[in-house]
């Protein structure tokens, strides 16, 4: 008998790929599609992409995953997205520039008078977040000081989400959860902070209409439903960034639990069912309507070991993944404490609890008897205390315990780090059953929409 079961379609478009992947309402990915990007870095901390290239590999990869299935099955898409990224576009929906990635650096001149402008602890209170480098609005701000013509040209500026549900459906549209990183959102009232635009020179109709996510916002232009081989009129889903999804996508909807996420930064999302802000985290709309992830963000985690295997352990062209299973094994023979080396591991400045742009990683305690396995050890070890010290906030802001770590990505399958966490931390650390829990998290959404479900914690 013919398969006439529902499917979703999952998008997590990254800074490094867009991974479409086809999930069936048990959470099982029935097909996969995969396209690459790449990024442009035309001066030094600057981080740049084509807007462009974010529609072609989101059409590359949802042609190859839609390939694989009958598309009669398909009831709804959802996109997870690279926070906080944007691109200025004209009243024809053209880019004026490259996109500007959240990790671009441009704006960290203007933080003090932007800063003292907002008022921090009313930007804090309203957008749940402290004014730092990687928010939209300061690079926004940057445009308006530095590229006036493109300020001025600028019909709607679109977050990756957006960009691409304008091409899918004709829809100026995002989510709370897709506003929400990018220090323009009112976090408590899922409304645009008006305030806060008006000291930049934004216009609210300069930004898309917002809404909660999981709820239809468009359906599929036939245009785009033959670029992309999927049927006309398929319901468009509000996603949310790629971090909350991922949050969905592993289940943290209940207290005490959150999610580890060991990458290039190390970000753990903890649950809230209240809206509060602290100065350890950054608050962030949660997948599930009207609840909260209190975030921790390392933007030194992951690239600090990436710093050590490329500029310190390796050679030109050997194989990291091998390096560093090499030096996994060489450190778990190190005792704890690196025998007396400690890292501090701010290679990337510092965000909560000190949120300090200038400050720079530091190594201390050299003695002749260390090597390279003990700095290594040090990194791992001085991630895991800057968890610890920010979980320690996020409990003491919520007057509830972190009970347990969900991990993901590619550090999540480290035995010896994740080993390192749990025993500063002293909480559990479990590793995440699904390999792209982003994806998973907007198939989630999808299928909320479709309804499949009554709701996401469904």
């Amino acid at each position: 008998m013919k398969d006439l079961s529902p499917l979703v379609i999952g998008l997590d478009s990254s800074t490094s790929a867009c991974k479409a992947i086809v999930w069936d309402c048990h959470g099982n990915a029935v097909a996969r599609g995969y396209s690459s990007l790449s990024l442009i870095t035309p001066q030094p901390t600057w981080h740049e992409q084509s807007a462009e290239s974010w529609w072609t590999s989101m059409v590359a990869a949802i042609r190859q995953a839609v390939s694989q299935v009958d598309g009669k099955r398909l009831k709804a898409l959802c996109i997870a997205h690279q926070r906080e990224t944007f691109v200025p576009v004209d009243e024809q929906d053209q880019p004026l520039a490259n996109g500007i990635l959240w990790m671009d650096e441009r704006a960290r001149e203007l933080l003090p008078d932007l800063e003292q402008s907002f008022g921090q602890e009313e930007f804090h209170r309203q957008t749940g977040k402290r004014l730092s480098v990687n928010l939209t609005i300061a690079k926004i701000a940057w445009l308006r000081e530095h590229q006036p013509e493109v300020f001025a040209r600028t019909g709607k500026y679109l977050d990756v989400h957006a960009f691409l549900v304008r091409r899918l459906t004709g829809s100026y549209a995002t989510g709370w959860g897709c506003a929400d990183p990018t220090g323009l959102f009112d976090i408590q009232n899922n409304c645009w902070a008006e305030t806060f635009l008006n000291q930049v020179g934004i216009q609210p109709d300069q930004l898309p209409e917002l809404y909660p996510p999981g709820t239809i916002i468009g359906t599929v232009l036939p245009s785009a439903a033959e670029a992309c081989g999927l049927p006309a009129g398929l319901p468009v889903a509000a996603g949310i960034g790629d971090g909350q999804s991922s949050g969905l996508g592993v289940n943290i909807t209940s207290p005490g639990d959150a999610y580890l996420s060991l990458g290039t930064s190390v970000i753990s999302g903890t649950y809230s069912d209240r809206y509060v802000f602290n100065s350890a985290s950054r608050t962030m709309t949660g997948g599930v309507p009207g609840t909260y992830l209190l975030e921790t963000v390392q933007l030194g985690g992951g690239y600090t070991i990436s710093w050590f295997m490329e500029k310190i352990a390796g050679q030109p062209g050997e194989d990291t993944a091998q390096l560093q299973e090499f030096y996994d094994q060489a450190a778990n023979a190190v005792p704890p404490g690196s025998e007396g080396l400690v890292l501090v591991p701010y290679w990337n400045s510092v965000l909560g609890p000190y949120w300090d742009a200038a400050a720079s990683g530091i190594i201390v305690g050299w003695r002749g008897i260390h090597q390279l396995p003990h700095l290594y050890r040090a990194i791992l070890e001085g991630v895991a205390f800057e968890q610890r010290l920010g979980t320690m906030g996020v409990e003491k802001a919520t007057g509830q315990a972190v009970d347990r770590y969900i991990a993901m990505g590619g550090g999540a399958q480290s035995n010896l780090w994740c080993q390192i966490i749990a025993d500063i931390t002293n909480k559990p650390v479990f590793r995440a059953a699904a390999a792209e829990a982003a994806a998973l998290g907007a198939g989630i959404l999808a299928a909320t929409a479709a309804g499949c479900f009554a709701d996401a914690r469904q």
